[in-house]
């Protein structure tokens, strides 16, 4: 059973940094591709930024380009995603997600429970 537990989340002022966590198990980490996605209250869901299955590629969408940066340990089975200048905009539930494929950084078959980032002062 695919099971991802994201972390890391939480109370941060504007233009502050969190990194979150997303921990991977029941299935081959290192086969997949990632990536985050994010829902602000009232909205519908937003893809973020997506690696491939080594680590060698990744994509941001544009409206965290300069700022997010998504990486991966695959011995720890671990997916992060670094948040710097922090908007209040970024406030969302974020969610880690596996890709269908090795290089398919957009796609998801399966997705966390969640972590909620709020950006506020």
């Amino acid at each position: 059973e695919v099971q991802l537990v994201e972390s890391g989340g939480g109370l941060v002022q504007p233009g502050g940094s969190l990194r979150l966590s997303c921990a991977a198990s029941g299935f081959s980490f290192s086969w997949y591709a990632m990536s985050w996605v994010r829902q602000a209250p009232g909205k519908g869901l937003e893809w973020v930024s997506g690696i491939n299955s080594g680590g060698s590629r990744s994509v941001v969408a544009d409206s965290v380009k300069g700022r997010f940066t998504i990486s991966r340990d695959n011995a720890r089975n671990t997916l992060y995603l670094q948040m710097n200048s922090l908007k209040s905009e970024d406030t969302a539930m974020y969610y880690c997600a596996k890709g269908a494929t090795a290089q398919n950084m957009i796609g998801r078959t399966d997705q966390g429970q969640g972590t909620q980032v709020t950006v506020s002062s």
